[in-house]
């Protein structure tokens, strides 16, 4: 799903030059077969996250979780504190292996579900765990050199990408939006590093946005990650209750 914003940015094609991809739902059994599809170990699965507050809740998950999806309303309050964010910032020009994070701009119109996923799996230990030759091994060295505009056209570039994609949005629980269609709701990724730096990722932004430091044994789900990432969300909804999470972490099987 994707907010129903243009992207501000220079350099990025307006809307109606973008491509654009079906919306992709927020399941996990469907997101976990596209990432498998895309390369990512099967030792690792998306699983839902039913509570951010209930520890009973949350023991359910497998520990650590390496990446944090959540989706959520873009509702006024939500753009107006991205807005005010933003304009403090400068566009994120980064590029190359040194780097804590590998971001990418998003110019598929309706795929931040997408951009979650890739951002979840290939960063942090997650990585580690990309087959070599599969279609996620070759946009991180291809696109990890690249400038974010330059990334952008890696991922509107592969067909392997959007094949694999356009299988796992169709086979949704629910009637599959149009591509072209506007959606009000967002994903965004929150992953932990390996120097312990939790990183908010959402390729609708200037770059990506680190909001704090972890403890080693601290994951996204743990208290000071949830504080500091998603539970903000939550205090913006304004009540909204359509807001849901999913989490990358180890497979049950």
């Amino acid at each position: 799903m994707a907010s129903n914003e243009d992207d501000p940015h220079g350099g990025v094609p307006a809307a109606s030059d973008r491509p654009a991809f079906i919306p992709l739902e927020a399941n996990p059994e469907l997101m976990t077969s596209l990432l498998h599809k895309l390369g990512l170990s099967n030792s690792l699965q998306i699983h839902d996250v039913y509570s951010l507050t209930d520890p009973d809740m949350l023991s359910f998950i497998p520990r650590p979780a390496l990446a944090l999806l959540m989706v959520f309303p873009v509702s006024a309050a939500y753009e107006s504190a991205r807005l005010a964010e933003d304009s403090l910032l400068e566009d994120y020009a980064g590029k190359g292996p040194q780097e804590p994070v590998l971001w990418f701009r998003q110019t598929i119109r309706n795929a931040c579900g997408l951009m979650g996923l890739l951002h979840a799996a290939v960063n942090g230990p997650a990585r580690q765990l990309v087959e070599e030759g599969s279609t996620l091994d070759k946009i991180i060295k291809d696109a990890t050199p690249l400038d974010p505009i330059a990334r952008a056209r890696v991922l509107e570039t592969s067909a392997d990408l959007a094949n694999a994609h356009k299988s796992a949005a169709t086979q949704g629980d629910t009637m599959a939006p149009a591509a072209t269609d506007d959606v009000d709701l967002h994903y965004v990724c929150f992953v932990k590093t390996e120097d312990g730096g939790l990183w908010e990722l959402d390729g609708s932004r200037k770059g990506p946005l680190k909001r704090g430091q972890l403890e080693k044994d601290e994951d996204v789900l743990s208290q000071t990650a949830l504080t500091l990432g998603p539970l903000k969300f939550l205090e913006r909804g304004g009540g909204d209750l359509r807001f849901s999470c999913v989490a990358l972490a180890s497979s049950f099987d």
